[in-house]
């Protein structure tokens, strides 16, 4: 059965582990990861949970319910990730992480294709700036033809309605725009952490994705960090993964380190503070986590919760 993207529109609106070498409190802190922060929530909700980053609308209106047809694939400069591929419509292509490129594989079908909706490779054309031996086709289960960039499955997000929106970047930390070598779009030149402005919240800490960073008042931070945020609470509260404090901006370097949780896996903290990040922030600069049951708070750059009494 072929997947319909009108039906679709219309269906939805890091690093190694490390020791623990830096006591709380001290000034150096240990080697960490370079790499940013990941959206670690699983993507169960196929984008319903998760951050996305709104694209530069430099495009006109796109129709609500376009064809299937992808028709000429062109490069689009997007402000915040650079280049990426769009339809003939200029509607912004995506990746999967849970998809495969060798061999080429999708595992997105059901709900998750109506608000994922696959892109047919019929039809679909190399337009300027379009590598043509790069576009290729993949079997879906249902015996449909998927378009594939660089290997990769190709996907439209159901709530870009207009040419240039890139909503879909970033959600549940597994979908990207796909660039045109079939690379994941990443924001240009944004440090691992680093702070805004926030108009009602002061100066906060955000990730590489411009997403809000927060705090768990039932967590510790002496003599050693210790989250007790655990199974079913990272799927809503994924931990923020190590970052070089070289990769920040604005972060106070003192109890800047890392520690290992339980489950095995590293922790970035500040002021010896678990922090983490919050699935219901839609896109940057949503700070929808703040003061969620009362103990969870956005995180000031010495590590202080913002509006919270207490530590």
């Amino acid at each position: 059965m072929k997947t319909s993207w009108r039906t679709a529109s219309l269906a939805a609106s890091a690093a190694a582990v490390l020791a623990l070498t830096t006591a709380c409190g001290q000034d150096t802190p240990p080697p960490a990861s370079s790499q940013n922060v990941g959206a670690t929530a699983e993507a169960g909700d196929y984008g319903e949970i998760g951050s996305g980053t709104a694209g530069a609308g430099a495009g006109g209106q796109a129709s609500a319910a376009p064809s299937d047809a992808a028709g000429e694939l062109n490069v689009s400069a997007n402000a915040e990730l650079g280049k990426v591929v769009t339809d003939s419509l200029g509607l912004t292509l995506y990746r999967f992480d849970k998809d495969t490129a060798e061999p080429p594989a999708s595992t997105c079908d059901g709900d998750c294709a109506e608000t994922w909706p696959p892109v047919p490779a019929d039809d679909a054309t190399a337009g300027e700036g379009i590598d043509e031996s790069l576009l290729g086709e993949v079997t879906r289960s249902d015996g449909s033809k998927q378009l594939t960039v660089g290997g990769w499955p190709a996907y439209r997000y159901a709530k870009d309605v207009n040419a240039g929106d890139a909503k879909g970047q970033g959600v549940g930390g597994t979908w990207y725009a796909l660039t045109p070598e079939g690379k994941k779009a990443q924001a240009a030149d944004r440090p691992g952490l680093s702070t805004r402005q926030d108009p009602d919240l002061g100066e906060i800490v955000v990730d590489g994705d411009g997403r809000t960073v927060y705090r768990f008042m039932k967590d510790e931070a002496w003599p050693k960090p210790v989250s007790a945020c655990t199974g079913a609470c990272l799927e809503k509260w994924p931990a923020v993964s190590p970052v070089d404090f070289e990769d920040t901006d604005g972060i106070r370097k003192k109890g800047y380190m890392t520690f290992t949780r339980p489950d095995g896996a590293d922790q970035q903290t500040i002021d010896c503070w678990p922090i983490y990040t919050f699935a219901g922030d839609k896109a940057p600069g949503d700070t929808n986590g703040q003061g969620v049951g009362g103990t969870w708070y956005a995180v000031r750059p010495d590590g202080k919760p913002v509006g919270a009494s207490g530590k």
